[in-house]
């Protein structure tokens, strides 16, 4: 089995639909600006083929891979476009399970600790806490307080390179970022300049 391994920068660019004529173009904006992890969602049209021309790219230390993932059907599919990255928008132990069977790395959505430790039972490599807003501030602090020590939290829904602080005070370790990153339509200058606002907020965080 493959070795899975955590992203460098563990920000997700969630690239709801993205269109495969773009997709390398897109990716390689990203990639310069400093994101490590590469989510197209499976919800919109085109999304394997854009995969698939991502993973040809062969981004250094990149993780590539689908989100809206909701069944095993998905994971095989992701993973014969080449991706090794599920990102799903709820738990499900059966995807995850065979989504680690298949070495990729997993990061499903959980709302509650029950969804956070069945995932991670499943093997779940980092939770996707979603819908971010609605669980908030406080609810991630409570979940970090029973989790495993060292269990990557991504706050998803409504992140902005201003938000990010009172986010990593709460607990957060990462981030999946979406509408406010990528949008159909947006251009290749102003997707450079939201991506390096949101990696440059993260790095300053981190430290």
């Amino acid at each position: 089995m493959t070795t899975v391994t955590h992203p460098a920068t563990p920000l997700v660019a969630i690239l709801r639909g993205l269109n495969p004529a773009e997709a390398v173009d897109v990716a390689k904006v990203l990639h310069a600006a400093g994101f490590r992890a590469l989510e197209v969602p499976l919800n919109r049209p085109g999304a394997l083929e854009a995969i698939a021309a991502i993973v040809a790219l062969e981004l250094p230390d990149t993780l590539v891979g689908g989100g809206t993932m909701l069944t095993v059907e998905h994971v095989d599919a992701v993973f014969a476009a080449g991706g090794r990255l599920l990102v799903s928008p709820n738990c499900v132990p059966a995807v995850i399970r065979r989504a680690a069977e298949l070495g990729m790395y997993c990061a499903p959505g959980v709302a509650t600790p029950s969804e956070a430790f069945a995932a991670l039972d499943a093997g779940a490599h980092a939770l996707k806490i979603f819908p971010a807003e609605s669980v908030g501030h406080g609810g991630i602090k409570a979940l970090k307080s029973v989790l495993p020590a060292g269990t990557p939290v991504w706050p998803v829904g409504g992140v902005s390179p201003e938000t990010m602080a009172d986010w990593v005070k709460a607990g957060a370790t990462g981030f999946g970022i979406g509408g406010a990153l990528y949008t159909p339509g947006v251009t290749l200058d102003q997707l450079k300049e939201r991506a390096e606002a949101f990696v440059t907020t993260w790095r300053a965080l981190a430290v």
